[in-house]
């Protein structure tokens, strides 16, 4: 998707403080979400280099008019040597890497075998705050992701015509216990629910199908989606994001409400995502994060 595409899909939103003269790096995961930070950052005067990754990023990306380097999964290495001949001392990680990608046997660089060798475990937490690491060794500090992108955060409250039943709202905040406890043990950020009872858990797998997974166990029956931030969600990486699809999969699925953490989930194409649920009568509703005693965002 070109960036210049983007532009009417974006709500209007005041640039963020950067100094212009600066470059910055985005890591390019799937997905929309780097097409829209290169939109933030474009509207920001902010010049943007991409490191794409080969076994994820769109092809589309390289029809954004900024300066791409493809890189396989296993490139740590010559994914920082770019950005350090570009200048690059601020990078942004944008777009999923799917989680089954870890086993996927793509040949690690040295860089990145050396990082691996040194993980106590292989879950998401670990290997992208290792790659945070390597990049402050040389010098690259990476930063909130939704910088160039506050605009799509979820705000707090019910953002559909329609608020949640009763018995929804039960299941909201019956699920909100446990779905804070699964994602605090960074297994997964989705938990799906039925008459406070958890149908289906988020893993490896991603929202979508875990959405799908409930739905056939349940019936298709009257399910609540629960998507949250971590406990101590660390805005760099791994934001929880929904969009269209997130809907269309509910709908797939019977799921009549969606609950996710405000402030701390990216909506895509909001005001699609909200007239598709309103045209279908679903509702969602936007939850204030749990403080949390040392809440870790951008550091």
């Amino acid at each position: 998707m070109p960036v210049a595409a983007m532009s009417d899909a974006l709500p209007d939103a005041p640039a963020p403080a950067t100094s212009h003269t600066e470059t910055y790096g985005l890591i390019a995961g799937n997905g929309q979400f780097p097409f829209y930070v290169l939109e933030g950052a474009r509207a920001a005067g902010v010049r943007m280099v991409v490191a794409a990754i080969r076994e994820e990023t769109a092809p589309d990306i390289d029809r954004t008019g900024v300066k791409v380097e493809w890189c396989g999964l296993g490139q740590l290495g010559k994914m920082i040597r770019f950005f350090r001949r570009e200048g690059v001392r601020r990078a942004i990680m944008a777009g999923q890497v799917k989680h089954r990608q870890i086993f996927s046997g793509a040949l690690p660089d040295w860089r990145m075998a050396t990082m691996l060798l040194k993980l106590a475990r292989n879950n998401t937490d670990s290997l992208l705050g290792a790659v945070v690491a390597e990049l402050a060794a040389d010098g690259i500090e990476l930063v909130d992701s939704t910088l160039f992108v506050p605009h799509l955060l979820a705000p707090a409250g019910v953002l559909t015509k329609r608020r949640p039943t009763a018995r929804e709202r039960a299941d909201i905040d019956y699920g909100l216990e446990v779905a804070q406890v699964i994602a605090g043990l960074d297994l997964g950020q989705t938990i799906v629910v039925r008459n406070r009872a958890v149908v289906a858990v988020e893993a490896m797998e991603g929202t979508d199908a875990a959405i799908l997974r409930a739905g056939e166990l349940a019936h298709r029956r009257e399910l609540t989606v629960v998507k949250v931030a971590k406990p101590q969600q660390d805005m760099r990486f791994d934001v929880p994001v929904i969009g269209r699809a997130t809907i269309e999969t509910m709908l797939t699925a019977g799921a009549t409400a969606l609950a996710v953490t405000a402030g701390k989930t990216l909506i895509f194409d909001r005001d699609a995502v909200i007239a598709l649920a309103n045209r279908h009568k679903l509702t969602i509703l936007g939850i204030p994060p749990t403080p949390q005693p040392h809440d870790h965002t951008d550091s």
